[in-house]
């Protein structure tokens, strides 16, 4: 009964298995193996990119750090939602990375809204030598309250970023979720909508570490291959990173994995609501923010559940309504889930 995250799961076996066949011979170092040759193409095919730089990490927050580093100069300032990976979890790294720059928050709970995003930008004023100057928009999707931005709503958030001339980075730590739930093609949910660079994820839907991170001007692709190297995530055997996603993405398993784990947490959802918990925000992907009172969270814990608690402790009145986040991957039983809510 585990759903404390879709990091913690096992390695999807179509992934392993490349991984171990890389393991059998030799290849060139530094992203120059022929497996990096076979994941570049099918990421352009994906897609439709023909052009797209297609580059590996091992980590998201490298990533989304790196990315977003190529499209912000110090002086800069990055939007994004206050409950971005970037602002609450990844320890400054985007700063870091891209000269100190600053994070300027954009006003939501869950998903960002076009008028919170021009706020934002407005609030910042271009020109005045004495303020953070207008830099990239970082979008979430999924959003780190398991919320998922619609086309439409994405195509908006981008309107208003070009208005301002401002570049988008997508942060696709949960792309296949999203991209599950949408029903669309990887292509419209990106650069169709006026994307300019995505953090592609791979480790929370089957992989064992790797992230891609595409960019669809390949402009920018020198530049970050220096971050890359300066920033110490140039892998000597990248192979390993290859070979994971090219097992990822052959056969569309990256897609088998995430329509796994969205039907698993729609099925968790399903009994929740049934059990009569409430949910802060409605599921539309893989994660759950459920409602229920405090004797059963400790029942749960007891039985050896694992989640996390979002608005209090075990310890206190057995009636009170404490509130959890809850990650369904894609290897989770629906034998588990049902074990789980056997304790309602």
């Amino acid at each position: 009964m585990f759903f404390a995250s879709d990091n913690a799961g096992p390695v999807a076996p179509k992934v392993m298995e490349r991984v171990i066949a890389a393991n059998t011979d030799y290849a060139m170092p530094y992203g120059k193996d022929p497996i990096m040759d076979e994941v570049r193409s099918q990421i352009r095919e994906q897609f439709e990119a023909p052009e797209a730089a297609v580059y590996l990490v091992a980590t998201g927050t490298a990533a989304n750090a790196l990315a977003l580093a190529c499209y912000c100069q110090p002086w800069q300032t990055i939007f994004c939602s206050k409950v971005a990976h970037i602002e609450e979890d990844e320890c400054n790294a985007p700063e870091f990375y891209a000269g100190a720059a600053k994070l300027t928050l954009v006003e939501t709970d869950d998903k960002m809204t076009p008028d919170a995003l021009r706020r934002a930008i407005v609030a910042r004023a271009a020109g005045d030598v004495h303020t953070p100057q207008r830099g990239p928009v970082s979008i979430t999707q999924v959003t780190e309250r398991g919320g998922v931005h619609s086309l439409d709503e994405l195509q908006a958030l981008t309107a208003v970023a070009e208005e301002f001339d401002c570049p988008v980075h997508m942060d696709g730590a949960r792309f296949a979720n999203a991209l599950v739930a949408l029903g669309c093609t990887p292509a419209e949910m990106t650069w169709k909508s006026g994307v300019d660079v995505v953090s592609f994820g791979g480790t929370k839907n089957g992989c064992m570490g790797v992230e891609a991170v595409v960019f669809f001007d390949p402009k920018k692709a020198w530049e970050f291959e220096l971050r890359r190297k300066r920033g110490a995530h140039l892998f000597s055997k990248h192979r390993f990173l290859s070979a994971q996603m090219a097992g990822y993405l052959a056969d569309g398993a990256w897609l088998e994995t995430a329509k796994q784990a969205n039907a698993n947490a729609a099925y968790l959802a399903e009994g929740l609501h049934k059990a009569g918990a409430e949910f802060l925000f409605e599921p539309a992907a893989n994660m759950l923010f459920p409602r229920f009172p405090r004797a059963i969270h400790r029942k749960l814990h007891d039985a050896g559940a694992r989640y996390y608690l979002w608005d209090g402790t075990l310890d206190g009145d057995d009636g009170e309504l404490l509130a959890a986040r809850m990650v369904c991957d894609w290897s989770i039983s629906r034998a588990q889930i049902d074990l789980f809510l056997s304790h309602f």
